[in-house]
């Protein structure tokens, strides 16, 4: 029996040995399997990644070289822009003969209908007011076992100013109301709590207005961007009654109340509303003018004044340049000693850079017409009349046109004859007033740097 035991133990011993030896076989197989996908796999990565910093630096030098093509390209763009929206480039070569004029871009998308028309505003009138200062409080402290714990009334905040700073993207006055308020400051809390001061009101106006007061003397110009002008200061906060304490008296109950803003009352204007103006007598084709060369949409009726605001179109130039062109309302004789709204009308004159006297050639009398013009705009300002300026000969679709023209031109400015209507000679009118723009810009500068 103990025999037969020992051969079964033994037995069973080897079966044991047998499969760990076949474990142990097993597991040096799979090691040897996961190094071999293990090496194969580092091999395939390394010529993957291999093959990627190829094709990356490809790419880098492609890209290289369109950066550099690019920067290429935009400095010639640049050289061009800068050949072409120089005033000084464009009128020497002018002379020599070299330059050609920007063309005028016609519109040719619809105008819509719907759309109310905008009035243009270069000129208002505006009440300015401070912020009034937040009142001092009268409060004494109680604390828990403290009988005369002092006061604790604190301050008020001062008030808002009002203030003018000047802004590219604003084109006219007509975004301003007449009543300008700042705000009032915050009433003074008890705990020593200061009421918070208010936050001063900017007022955006277009760069180049001049802000007068009521005497007509000028008290500001915000000529460049980003200029500031405090129109109206608010006023300061009161004190609390923590504030009197002294040494003789403990126990103050008196505060001060916030003083009140400043008032005043400005009126502001631009320096410069358009580039070019349209000056004429009633009905002489101003609107259908502009209405022909941009995208504006001035009323247009047979009965005279049907424009008392003005009106500005934009007309594009395909050297991306443009010109602000305004429709003025029309003059009557009289119109300098302030007859109907002269002076109101004549304003706006002065903030045009170049004129052009629309003259009506269903007239029988336009060199009248032409004179009467030159004499209003020089009795209302001296020198006025002298700006760069033109004739502009409208209504040449007329039959009795011919002989109207041939007068006309007998004094002694350039006449352009034009038809608003039908559209004929507006592109030379549109080319020739870009001619005529650039050489004053030009002298503008130049007597700027003699200066």
């Amino acid at each position: 029996m103990k025999n037969k035991c020992t051969y079964i133990f033994l037995a069973f011993f080897q079966i044991i040995m047998l499969k760990n030896g076949f474990c142990q076989l097993c597991n040096l197989r799979f090691k040897l399997r996961a190094e071999h996908l293990r090496h194969r796999w580092f091999q395939t990565n390394a010529d993957v990644v291999k093959e990627s910093r190829t094709k990356f630096n490809v790419n880098i030098q492609s890209t290289a070289e369109t950066r550099y093509h690019l920067t290429t390209v935009a400095a010639d763009t640049r050289l061009n822009y800068k050949k072409t929206a120089d005033s000084s480039y464009i009128v020497k070569n002018t002379i020599k003969g070299e330059y050609t004029p920007a063309k005028p871009l016609r519109p040719v998308k619809g105008k819509s209908s719907e759309n109310p028309v905008k009035r243009f505003v270069d000129w208002t009138e505006v009440r300015v007011s401070g912020g009034k200062g937040g009142d001092g409080r009268i409060s004494f402290l109680s604390v828990y076992l403290v009988e005369f714990a002092g006061p604790d009334g604190a301050d008020g905040g001062h008030g808002a100013h009002v203030i003018f700073t000047a802004d590219s993207r604003k084109k006219d006055l007509s975004h301003l109301k007449f009543e300008i308020k700042g705000e009032n400051g915050r009433a003074g809390r008890n705990k020593d709590m200061h009421g918070a001061d208010a936050k001063h009101r900017i007022v955006p106006v277009p760069v180049g207005t001049i802000v007068r007061n009521l005497e007509g003397e000028m008290v500001c110009d915000l000529s460049k961007e980003g200029c500031m002008f405090i129109a109206a200061k608010g006023g300061a906060g009161g004190k609390g009654n923590a504030s009197f304490r002294t040494s003789v008296n403990q126990a103050p109950k008196i505060s001060e109340v916030g003083a009140d803003g400043e008032v005043y009352v400005y009126t502001l204007e631009l320096r410069i509303m358009a580039d070019i103006g349209l000056i004429g007598f009633p009905n002489a084709g101003k609107s259908t003018l502009l209405q022909a060369i941009s995208r504006a949409r001035p009323k247009v009726a047979a009965y005279p004044f049907t424009t008392l605001n003005p009106h500005i179109g934009m007309v594009m130039y395909d050297d991306l340049d443009q010109l602000a062109v305004a429709d003025l309302p029309g003059l009557v004789p009289g119109a300098s000693k302030n007859k109907g709204l002269g002076h109101a009308f004549l304003r706006h004159v002065e903030r045009c850079r170049l004129l052009l006297y629309v003259i009506d050639l269903s007239a029988t009398n336009p060199l009248d017409q032409l004179r009467d013009l030159q004499y209003e705009l020089e009795e209302y300002s001296p020198g006025l009349s002298l700006r760069p300026s033109a004739v502009v000969a409208n209504k040449i679709d007329l039959l009795q046109s011919k002989d109207t023209l041939d007068l006309l031109k007998t004094c002694d400015m350039e006449v352009i004859p034009i038809s608003g209507k039908t559209g004929l000679g507006l592109t030379q009118l549109l080319t020739r007033v870009r001619e005529v723009h650039d050489t004053t810009l030009l002298i503008q500068e130049e007597a700027e740097e003699d200066f």
